[in-house]
């Protein structure tokens, strides 16, 4: 499966205004595989504010180190919303099988990520989301030619960070765009 346009995978997709779809109403996606049968991807500026990783954890009986701080969780797309992933530095590799996207950031999507995080022993930078972004064959690439996304390179900070009201933005001036002269109608070089 060779990827469509190689240049989208370990990309940002910065959602455009207008773009439609209130599910990704001002969505960055980290696009964690890409090919011709489609894209999957992870949004990394929207938590789940009612859900605590304690709670998740105990949910599915994996007991957490005192000493842990408490994983924010985020809503990682439409799809499979009950299904984790973790988004990681590749500091880490779960022998059960992680995908190395870039070289620079991996996803995890197995139980065994969630116990290594909670004895304090995962990855030392992670993102954990439920569900995902997914596109079929040809659907991402003929929404970014209507101009419902833009892509960017990533940054530890937009993917990682923890000012999720502020990753849209941020994304936006990684491309010298301001986002307060962003139109929807923007037209391609």
């Amino acid at each position: 499966m060779e990827p469509t346009d190689p240049n989208l995978l370990g990309k940002l997709l910065i959602a455009m205004p207008d773009m439609g779809d209130p599910r990704f109403d001002k969505s960055v996606i980290y696009i964690c595989a890409h090919s011709r049968d489609g894209a999957m991807g992870l949004i990394v500026n929207k938590p789940q504010t009612k859900l605590r990783f304690s709670k998740l954890l105990e949910q599915l009986n994996i007991p957490m180190q005192s000493a842990v701080s408490d994983v924010r969780i985020h809503y990682g797309g439409p799809v499979e919303v009950a299904r984790g992933f973790v988004l990681h530095t590749s500091d880490y590799r779960s022998e059960t099988g992680t995908l190395d996207v870039d070289g620079h950031i991996g996803m995890t999507a197995t139980r065994d990520v969630l116990e290594e995080i909670a004895r304090g022993e995962g990855p030392r930078t992670s993102l954990l989301a439920l569900g995902y972004a997914g596109w079929g064959a040809g659907q991402l690439e003929n929404e970014i030619a209507h101009n419902g996304w833009l892509t960017a390179d990533p940054t530890d900070a937009i993917v990682f960070g923890r000012a999720n009201e502020h990753k849209w933005t941020a994304a936006l001036k990684t491309l010298g765009i301001d986002p307060l002269l962003l139109s929807s109608t923007a037209g391609h070089a």
